[in-house]
């Protein structure tokens, strides 16, 4: 799906091309370590404070010690530079080298640590050349909070260096080109990576240097467009970096690229995991009492809860619309088939017809808001990633309501990002995501 340029965007203002720059990465030397998957981690996003210490205590150099660095007690934003001597150090005493020549590394997780895995994606990493969303070049489809900005921003200032790449697509549907191809012929090279963590995952990375490669891989690339699957943070710090550089007087240098893995969704379709809802306090009685004016309510058998027939019933009943599990107190509900008239006069102005199709703006806009007069906000609505039974656990243990959800389709998503728009909180989780730490990009190589 070849994504539009903003029409917002004034004619020759930004940088119309999509750029992924070949780098000097910055990697651990795997003899100086105690194993690749022990100093390498998720994304700081994705890490719960109990989770950070046993990253840290599985090897005093893993990476987590870079990308959340301890706050010191009095000393607001001292822990940064914390990081930073850190990252230096480790590089003096040859922990972390410098490649010798600009690439852009090919990037393969797959699952399982054997030969033939259910799922592989690939992708490159690379430098993306930064551009502001109304350019229609790199498009984001979540909005930011001030807070993990600034953090982020304050991390790249005291390391220079982007530690962790964010995670874009772009569509290959109208036809693989030669970025794909030199991926797929690249993965059939002996890696200069092969690890696996933890999580099942095997990790693998090649590096492309071959300056006829490159070339064809930015010919191919520079008509596309990208879209954030993951990184919305770090991307507005990469801009607000570039931005008090330029502003500076610092004129191009690398603030104007950030560090990234970029993946063709047509060659590998991303997965995208189901976001769920708890409500605290909101008895799934009333929940269901509150909801059914506005949607067609089934009761799911079972007591107490039968789990896998509840997303079952679940997914069949979203292939029709919105659809959602209300489940606590050991019972159920599928509500589905919401009232068009009620999704329609619930819906804020200004909103396209895709952003209130989406399941998401009918949860958000229809059943929190106006079913039940909730702020869908963090203290009121908490957020489940992926884990269903958690979601339950949760809700019952709180005496409220667990909302079940279907996963948002790439469709979708693709359908908001290209009018500007943004889908509502918490409403994509798209996977897998890149480890960090396999490679890093320090400005001082560009």
């Amino acid at each position: 799906m070849q994504i539009p340029p903003s029409s917002s965007a004034p004619a020759g203002q930004f940088p119309a091309e999509l750029e992924l720059a070949p780098f000097r990465g910055v990697r651990y030397v795997p003899d100086r370590v105690s194993g690749l998957a022990e100093v390498t981690s998720p994304p700081y996003d994705v890490i719960f404070r109990d989770k950070e210490v046993q990253w840290m205590a599985a090897d005093p150099h893993n990476v987590v010690r870079l990308i959340l660095p301890r706050p010191v007690p009095g000393r607001p934003g001292e822990e940064y530079h914390h990081a930073a001597e850190s990252l230096r150090q480790w590089q003096d005493e040859h922990i972390l080298v410098t490649d010798p020549a600009a690439a852009l590394y090919v990037y393969e997780q797959a699952s399982g640590c054997d030969d033939q895995p259910e799922w592989v994606q690939r992708g490159l990493i690379g430098a993306i050349r930064l551009v502001p969303p109304e350019a229609g070049v790199v498009l984001p489809h979540e909005d930011v909070s001030a807070g993990p900005v600034a953090g982020r921003l304050a991390l790249m200032e005291a390391t220079q260096a982007n530690l962790e790449p964010i995670f874009l697509l772009y569509d290959g549907h109208a036809g693989p080109g030669a970025a794909a191809r030199m991926v797929a012929e690249t993965a059939a090279r002996e890696p200069l990576i092969d690890t696996c963590t933890s999580d099942g995952l095997r990790h693998r990375l090649w590096a492309i240097t071959d300056p006829g490669d490159l070339d064809a891989i930015a010919a191919d690339l520079r008509q596309r467009q990208a879209l954030i699957a993951d990184g919305h943070h770090r991307y507005a710090a990469y801009l607000q970096l570039q931005a008090r550089r330029h502003q500076a007087g610092y004129g191009s240098g690398p603030w104007d690229y950030g560090l990234a893995l970029l993946v063709d969704s047509a060659s590998y379709p991303p997965q995208i995991g189901a976001i769920h809802r708890v409500i605290p306090g909101l008895d799934v009685q009333h929940a269901v009492k509150l909801a059914a004016p506005a949607f067609t309510v089934r009761r799911v058998p079972g007591l107490p809860i039968e789990l896998p027939a509840a997303l079952s019933a679940l997914e069949e009943a979203s292939a029709d619309g919105p659809a959602f599990v209300l489940a606590g107190d050991e019972q159920a509900y599928l509500i589905s088939h919401p009232d068009p008239g009620q999704v329609t006069a619930a819906m804020p102005a200004g909103r396209s017809a895709p952003w209130r199709a989406l399941p998401a703006a009918v949860l958000q806009e229809l059943l929190i808001t106006r079913l039940w007069d909730l702020t869908d906000d963090e203290d009121t609505v908490r957020v489940v990633h992926h884990d269903a039974d958690a979601a339950v656990r949760s809700a019952q243990a709180a005496g409220g309501t667990a909302v079940l959800c279907s996963p948002m389709s790439p469709s979708e998503v693709y359908a908001v990002a290209a009018r500007g728009e943004k889908v509502p909180r918490k409403s994509t989780s798209f996977a897998p995501k890149p480890r960090t730490g396999l490679v890093l990009r320090s400005f001082a190589q560009g």
